[in-house]
């Protein structure tokens, strides 16, 4: 869309200001014309059958994509520009091609197709500047048209600011009027109205519109200029270090000259082989996956001649590409020397590396391209004698690109492909025995062995005393819980009493118990606490009420020693399972009771003489209400002593 789209932009003002230009090549702008139509007509088709996204979901559909189109603003903006406004060369002539403006009406099309392209060029700076000097050369072509029509309109050589008259020659040719109208522009474009003075009121009209128009489009072309200036200057600057701030720096700590020469070519050499070492800060902005399909596009070739890298998998190789850093050495530039601490491998990328002598001049041997060394140093390979140094002094022929990898990233890879360290690790012990620093005893593995069977065997213990105390853990819960439930149990039986029986306790008894075993409540606690007690003393309670029929229901002619004693047996069971004395003064109120339930008991039929003797079954009815009766009383009085001791609790 760029040529139909500039050619309108440019060719109709054209024709219509210079009409000896028109009318002299009338069958090719008609041609030129119709074929920028029938490009816009494919325009049409091609954007009907383009897919959009749709939540990130790229829509297909045929239906969907016509749909959406016609009811766009855009259909509506191409379809007008396409109306057929030559019929009205019919009405005003072939020669107005000003009929044809409704074309320009797809320069948004020009733009996108000028940002898609900006996106795509692999040179978006000078993409940039090529884009402003077209948008300066179509504003300065419609100000020279537009200039030459004034000077029509005003008379061509009426005065010193228009166009000369044609009558003279040199000024009758058609690219003369052309090129004389857009150098007036450009001069004014330029300088500022550096040029003819203007005499007209429509000329002066004329001069301050192409003033205001200068001053903005000299602040766009300066703006746009500087920031492609600066993006160049960043870019350098993100591609190699600052070499100026490098150059002030020797300067301002008297650097030698030598030492300075040196640093220059390893410079020019950055810049001229375009040698990047700053690659994670330029590719640091994209995600992860895409960083390593770049890193693995720009290194795989060189990863897959390192010997110890061919066979591994992908994914190994995916791990190293995103931790290796470039380095460039220049000419007899030591990379490592004998017994320096090694923190770090490397792999040849260009260039050749010489392994010397302690004198530097003698030569062991030359490292080539996708050579690795100074692994030894970084890996723990048991019995080396050198420990983690450096085994040999390696020095840099010419210019050689270098990747390092540190030891930290090495074994964060490594440890995830055992297979490729036990190769590295067999490598580099071929070496070692190759220079006789490897030890072939075998203590350090033994010594390794033990190591290993003593934390095994401290563990199985420390195993085993864990078990032995979570199994005691587990017996005092189990017992805590039984123990618990046991309480839980008996209060829920003694409230379940006190509901039954509480309504018949009278208010002067009920205070009169609530008033008892005030000073007893230190042993209460106690034996609240110890919670055995309690268990016990529900065993007795179960033992002696096993027997309150009998010992309820007193037999006749029974002496007072008989009652006492089962009074007694009764009160030392209460006393057990709550842990109180019962008071003297209470022991007598239930002694005159029972005298009187005894007095009651003789008096009754049947005792006394000639009286009728009554029936069996009322003898075993009325026996059992006293059994039951006795039982009343003794579980009255354990539950009256219960609820004080609740209420004395609540209280505390």
């Amino acid at each position: 869309m760029i040529f139909p789209i500039v050619y309108n932009w440019v060719i109709i003002i054209f024709r219509t200001c210079f009409t000896i230009i028109a009318l002299s090549y009338l069958p090719m702008w008609l041609a030129l014309d119709y074929l920028a139509d029938l490009m816009y007509i494919l325009d049409m088709i091609v954007t009907l059958h383009t897919g959009y996204l749709d939540q990130g979901i790229l829509v297909k559909d045929l239906a969907h994509l016509r749909k959406r189109y016609l009811a766009s603003r855009h259909f509506l903006r191409d379809m007008v520009s396409l109306l057929p406004t030559d019929f009205l060369y019919f009405v005003f002539g072939i020669q107005t091609p000003l009929m044809r403006l409704n074309r320009l009406l797809r320069l948004p099309r020009l733009n996108e197709a000028l940002d898609r392209m900006e996106t795509r060029t692999s040179y978006p700076n000078t993409f940039r500047l090529s884009k402003l000097m077209i948008y300066i050369f179509v504003l300065i072509h419609w100000n020279s048209c537009f200039y030459f029509a004034i000077s029509n309109l005003i008379g061509l050589g009426s005065d010193p600011w228009v166009y000369p008259n044609m009558s003279d020659p040199a000024f009758a040719s058609m690219r003369r009027q052309y090129f004389h109208c857009f150098w007036f522009s450009a001069n004014i474009f330029t300088t500022i109205a550096d040029g003819p003075r203007p005499t007209r009121e429509e000329e002066y009209l004329f001069m301050i519109a192409d003033i205001l128009i200068t001053v903005l489009v000299f602040a766009s072309v300066v703006g746009n200029v500087g920031n492609v200036i600066s993006s160049l200057r960043d870019r350098d600057n993100v591609f190699f270090p600052n070499h100026e701030l490098v150059k002030a720096y020797l300067r301002t700590h008297n650097v030698t000259k030598d030492l300075r020469e040196h640093i220059d070519k390893w410079y020019q050499h950055l810049h001229i082989n375009k040698k990047i070492i700053r690659e994670n800060e330029i590719l640091e902005q994209l995600p992860v996956h895409l960083r390593t399909e770049i890193a693995v596009s720009v290194h795989l070739p060189t990863l897959s001649k390192v010997t110890i890298f061919q066979s591994c998998e992908k994914s190994l190789l995916e791990e190293l590409v995103l931790k290796l850093t470039p380095q460039v050495f220049s000419p007899g530039e030591y990379v490592c020397r004998k017994g320096d601490v090694g923190h770090e491998m490397y792999i040849i990328k260009e260039g050749k590396l010489a392994v010397v002598a302690d004198d530097g001049i003698t030569q062991f041997a030359v490292l080539s391209e996708g050579t690795f060394f100074g692994e030894i140093s970084i890996l723990n390979i048991k019995g080396n004698k050198s420990g983690n140094r450096r085994t040999a002094n390696i020095r840099s022929i010419g210019y050689s690109d270098l990747f390092s990898l540190s030891k930290e990233d090495l074994t964060h890879v490594l440890s995830e492909f055992p297979a490729a360290k036990r190769h590295l690790e067999e490598k580099g012990r071929q070496i070692l025995i190759k220079m006789g620093m490897l030890e072939e005893s075998g203590d350090g593995e033994k010594k390794e062995v033990e190591e290993v069977e003593t934390k095994i065997k401290r563990l199985e213990d420390n195993l085993e005393i864990l078990q032995t105390k979570l199994a005691r853990l587990m017996m005092e819960l189990e017992s805590s819980n039984r123990k618990m439930q046991a309480r839980v149990e008996q209060l829920e039986w003694d409230m379940a009493a006190l509901e039954t029986e509480l309504p018949e306790v009278g208010g002067g008894e009920r205070a009169h118990r609530r008033g008892e075993g005030v000073g007893e409540d230190v042993e209460w606690e106690r034996k609240e606490a110890e919670g055995e007690e309690e268990e016990d003393s529900h065993v007795k309670v179960k033992k002696y009420g096993q027997g309150d029929d009998g010992n309820n229901v007193t037999k006749q002619g029974a002496g007072e020693s008989t009652k006492s004693t089962k009074e007694e047996a009764e009160r030392m069971v209460e006393g057990d399972k709550f842990g109180l004395k019962i008071p003297d003064n209470e022991e007598k109120k239930e002694r005159d009771n029972e005298k009187k339930n005894k007095e009651k008991v003789d008096d009754r039929p049947g005792k006394g003489d000639g009286a009728e003797a009554e029936p069996q079954d009322k003898k075993e009815e009325k026996s059992k209400m006293r059994g039951s009766e006795g039982k009343g009383n003794a579980k009255k009085d354990s539950d009256k002593k219960t609820l004080g001791r609740m209420t004395k609790g609540r209280k505390k």
